[in-house]
């Protein structure tokens, strides 16, 4: 296999599917639309899951399990999220295979194995949680109800692409039940703001926040809440929702609770997600033309030191030379690799860890050690920099901080770059075309909104928190606008 990506100017989408491929981070699988993810991508992964994980339990959250399967009774009992997945669900309706009759060696589909209701495989598990929760909570005393749980789902896509579409994927979604409506709205805006401080911090990947639009809203939730990135090809990526669902599942479940003046009422609800397609937006954040560019705080390798050695003594000498450095690693917590592969050259080294991603890289000689230096490149911003063995105490644990920024920084440019405001229709079109946000105004109407999405294949991306519409008219009517919203074509 050739070594060398295809530039993102040439062939993006091309591009972005050999890095996924070259880095190691997954592959297609026999099963169509669906990927394995391999050891270094599921690293990535892991990484993001353990801080998600930590700030969902910081702020009260516990972890369950639910099945995957939910009957499809359940499944349709609200009627608008059920609407919503349909065409997407995957069905079991057997439970048994046995021996083909009419051809040996092979099985069959036992006709007599019917099930006398069918399952639904999850595309999202609002409806076997809250029939769930029916059995839970009698009182005002079991709420609110703070749960999440990681797990697989499956959504039947026709046209997939590693991390971003897949038929299954992996995620978290969060299920919370509460006592009144002020109580689940705040608890949807506190994960939204949770999930941009993620992706902003983490990933070094700016996002915008906002509300989606009523035709862009999770089925059977009232408002969705998001967060939206931009990716390098001037399209966007919706990269974490939390949805506030009021009492419409509380409704199509009949999960009532007591309060404290002994009334009956409908428990409000909340679910919320991001998934792996954020491995996805790391790519296309900060990938370039050599392959990934890892943040720091979600690098399953911080920093790799390749020795250059020609004998065994050569390799000792190294050895005992970073052990310092090493020590400096550990006292400041450094995920490290010393890649002492005596079958490949340090050329092939250079190109793979550049090529999976690895912000920093140590290169140590013979002569380095004569000279008490060592080379060190950071894999942000090119070049080569020197650094002695005396002056590495914290060093390098503030050089990760500084690529971590430096990433944000990087990413921010771009995003403020390519976000236009336009006030004419004819201008709105033109920069659809070149990619990035475009901020405009909208007079809130459906039909504006799907003319907008018919004519140029742009939707809105979110309506912001930020508004001042005051003198703003609606790009595609020209009347008052009600909002300003960004528009983008998206992933």
């Amino acid at each position: 296999m050739d070594k060398k990506l295809i530039s993102r100017e040439e062939d993006y989408s091309k591009w972005y599917n050999e890095l996924v491929v070259k880095a190691g981070l997954a592959e297609n699988s026999a099963v169509r639309g669906c990927m394995i993810i391999k050891p270094y991508g599921y690293a990535i992964w892991e990484k993001m899951q353990s801080q998600l994980d930590k700030m969902f339990k910081n702020t009260g959250h516990e972890n369950a399990y639910f099945p995957l399967f939910v009957p499809k009774s359940l499944f349709e009992a609200e009627e608008k999220n059920a609407e919503g997945f349909a065409k997407e669900c995957a069905i079991v309706t057997h439970y048994r295979l046995q021996n083909d009759p009419d051809n040996k060696g092979k099985l069959r589909v036992d006709p007599n194995a019917k099930l006398e209701e069918e399952l639904i495989i999850r595309p999202t598990s609002e409806a076997i949680i809250w029939n769930t929760y029916k059995n839970w909570i009698q009182s005002y005393r079991d709420l609110p109800i703070l749960i999440n749980q990681w797990a697989n789902v499956v959504r039947w896509e026709m046209r997939t692409r590693l991390f971003l579409r897949t038929a299954e994927f992996l995620w978290q979604e969060g299920h919370t039940a509460h006592e009144t409506k002020n109580e689940a709205l705040e608890e949807t805006v506190m994960i939204n703001n949770l999930y941009a401080n993620f992706a902003e911090k983490y990933m070094s990947m700016p996002v915008i926040k906002g509300v989606k639009s009523k035709n862009e809203t999770f089925a059977g939730a009232e408002k969705t809440y998001c967060i939206e990135a931009l990716m390098q090809d001037g399209k966007a990526l919706q990269a974490g929702t939390s949805h506030f669902l009021g009492q419409n599942f509380a409704k199509a479940f009949d999960v009532k609770f007591q309060t404290e003046n002994n009334d009956e009422e409908y428990v409000y609800a909340t679910s919320w997600g991001v998934s792996t397609r954020l491995i996805g937006a790391l790519i296309m954040v900060h990938g370039d033309d050599q392959g990934l560019r890892l943040p720091p705080k979600v690098a399953p390798i911080q920093i790799v030191i390749v020795p250059i050695f020609k004998s065994a003594e050569d390799k000792e000498k190294i050895n005992n030379f970073i052990k310092p450095l090493l020590n400096d690693f550990d006292q400041h917590n450094i995920r490290y690799y010393f890649d002492d592969r005596d079958k490949m050259s340090p050329g092939f080294k250079f190109n793979e860890w550049e090529m999976k991603g690895v912000p920093v890289r140590i290169e140590v000689g013979m002569r380095d050690i004569n000279d008490n230096t060592m080379i060190y490149s950071r894999r942000d911003k090119p070049g080569k920099n020197n650094i002695e063995i005396a002056s590495i105490n914290g060093y390098f644990s503030t050089l990760l901080d500084e690529i971590q920024q430096s990433l944000f920084d990087q990413a921010k440019t771009f995003q403020l770059d390519n976000t236009h405001i336009v006030n004419s229709y004819e201008d709105f079109k033109d920069i659809i075309k070149k990619g990035g946000f475009v901020k405009c105004g909208w007079d809130g109407s459906d039909e504006s909104e799907e003319k907008i999405k018919k004519d140029t294949k742009a939707t809105i991306r979110c309506i912001p928190f930020d508004q001042d519409v005051e003198s703003l008219k609606c790009i595609y009517s020209n009347n008052q606008a009600k909002y300003q919203v960004i528009f983008a074509r998206a992933y």
